[in-house]
């Protein structure tokens, strides 16, 4: 069963979601929330990574910014949330974990993608429809900007519907990480548009495309991560 925490982030706790596995942890994983934050979907992620051996931890990027603000998502500075992401993987490395990955959806793809340039701790990456990789959200570069800093394998999945990230945009992503010899395989689901794992939103949730997704991620994970702390 999953436990909320606290974790200090420069002087503040950091409420941050983690689910220890019942089995051996074969790796640690961050989890970057989407846009509506620590809800049911991003809890039931974090318990089906921990099924599979992960010790897994997702912080609440909001932390700084309050309740009821309007369109939150858009608030969250990347510097911030570079040193919020550091503090949740120096907690799972304080839990004697070694290898490390990071996922995350919509929003959190787009964090998970800047924190994958940012620290070289983690082996991999599995980005869910990243919006806004492109964009700037703070003093520092956008997270696409910061590409060549990467030094971990990246799994991109896309709906072919989407429009934030759009087809267009994996394009050029997928082209920048070409030119930069990172090593990375991206899916696009055809009939899926943005945000097709949700199954908190019947309109949104494809059955099919999700369950073919998230094996393609676990089996992902699998292969980089390998099987041990």
């Amino acid at each position: 069963m999953g436990e909320l925490i606290a974790i200090s982030v420069n002087d503040r706790d950091m409420d941050s979601y983690l689910v220890s596995p019942a089995s051996e942890v074969v790796g640690g994983i961050l989890v970057c929330m989407h846009g509506p934050g620590l809800d049911e979907f991003i809890r039931d992620i974090c318990k089906r990574l921990a099924s599979e051996g992960y010790l897994v931890i997702a912080p609440n990027f909001y932390h700084r910014q309050g309740d009821n603000l309007e369109e939150p998502w858009t608030k969250v500075d990347d510097s911030e949330a570079i040193a919020d992401m550091r503090a949740a993987i120096d907690f799972l490395v304080s839990e004697n974990v070694t290898m490390l990955g990071v996922v995350g959806f919509c929003m959190g793809g787009r964090l998970g993608f800047l924190q994958l340039a940012n620290d070289d701790r983690l082996c991999t990456g599995v980005i869910f429809h990243g919006g806004n990789i492109m964009v700037s959200r703070g003093s520092i570069p956008s997270p696409f900007d910061q590409s060549e800093s990467i030094g971990a394998s990246i799994l991109g999945i896309f709906g072919g519907k989407d429009t934030n990230p759009s087809p267009g945009d994996r394009d050029v992503i997928r082209s920048r990480l070409s030119a930069l010899k990172i090593p990375f395989h991206f899916e696009t689901y055809v009939g899926a548009g943005h945000a097709f794992l949700n199954f908190t939103r019947p309109s949104m949730y494809h059955e099919k495309q999700a369950k073919s997704a998230w094996t393609l991620c676990v089996n992902w994970l699998r292969e980089e991560m390998g099987s041990g702390v």
